[in-house]
């Protein structure tokens, strides 16, 4: 590793924001020091797998492997055709399930501005 990467890998310890990219960087920042698989995973208690993955990452495609790759949300744990039930669901009264412990009910998602994908 260059001196110029070596700071560069500095800088970005003291100034990441996510911290997915924090602990990556110290990881690489431990390894370009000379501190074994084993040491790392035990001072950053992480697995041996995830530093090995980090590093190799860092040596193939460089600064970019230290950016989180986030597909901007969890993925959906129910299909459309089972959200569009519980929509329906939601939109009718306890009453009409016979069901006396609550007068109303709400979800998320099932707000007016969803229900023409619903009906």
């Amino acid at each position: 590793m260059s001196t110029a990467e070596g700071r560069r890998l500095q800088r970005i310890s003291r100034t990441a924001k996510e911290p997915v990219k924090l602990r990556r960087t110290i990881v690489v920042l431990m390894s370009a020091q000379g501190r074994t698989v084993k040491d790392i995973t035990t001072l950053m208690q992480v697995g041996e797998d995830y530093v090995r993955e980090v590093i190799h990452a860092f040596n193939g495609r460089g600064f970019d492997a230290l950016d989180p790759k986030w597909s901007g949300r969890r993925p959906r744990t129910i299909n459309d055709e089972v959200r569009e039930r519980i929509c329906l669901i939601a939109r009718t009264s306890p009453a009409d399930w016979k069901i006396t412990a609550f007068s109303t009910w709400s979800l998320t998602g099932c707000s007016p501005s969803t229900w023409s994908s619903t009906r």
